[in-house]
């Protein structure tokens, strides 16, 4: 190898460092150079159904999902990337009936409305519902299936919530 081509080498290895934009695989692109904090505030409950522990299974979710996925920095306060909302809806209906007339399946839905605010990109902010649902034999309680399916609704929702925000595909 020549000098002149060592030379390109090194060249453009450093020109590919100095990339600011993250990419992983997961689907995150993040500028770390403009953006490094976030702000998640806690989800309070809204609907009219309520099973206690469903606020604090979404939230610790939703921030894991940043804390894991992303080098944001998780801050109480003006945050670069603000993400705040309501559970609004969790509910359950049938959704499949037998031939004697009885319900055979259940569903179980949760609807979250969230509110992101990017404080260094004003055009990407928005308000929005994700909704994710599951269901379940209804020979089986909701109380047998509820910490299940509210953990599985929760993390789908949080994956929705993460690909809005900060995978800009």
């Amino acid at each position: 190898m020549d000098w002149t081509s060592k030379t390109v080498i090194i060249a453009l290895t450093l020109m590919l460092s100095a990339c600011s934009v993250s990419y992983k695989f997961n689907g995150a692109s993040i500028d770390y150079n403009k953006t490094k904090t976030i702000q998640i505030a806690d989800f309070p409950i809204r609907s009219s159904y309520v099973w206690g522990p469903m606020s604090a299974i979404f939230n610790n979710q939703l921030k894991d999902q940043f804390a894991t996925q992303t080098r944001l920095i998780q801050v109480r306060r003006n945050g670069d990337l603000k993400i705040e909302g309501e559970i609004t809806q969790y509910q359950q209906r049938n959704r499949a009936v037998t031939s004697e007339g009885f319900s055979a399946m259940t569903e179980l839905s949760m609807t979250v409305n969230v509110r992101f605010t990017n404080n260094t990109n004003h055009e990407q902010d928005f308000e929005q519902q994700f909704t994710a649902t599951a269901s379940y034999e209804s020979t089986r309680s909701l109380n047998s299936v509820q910490e299940e399916y509210v953990t599985q609704m929760s993390k789908d929702i949080t994956e929705q919530i993460f690909n809005a925000t900060v995978a800009n595909w």
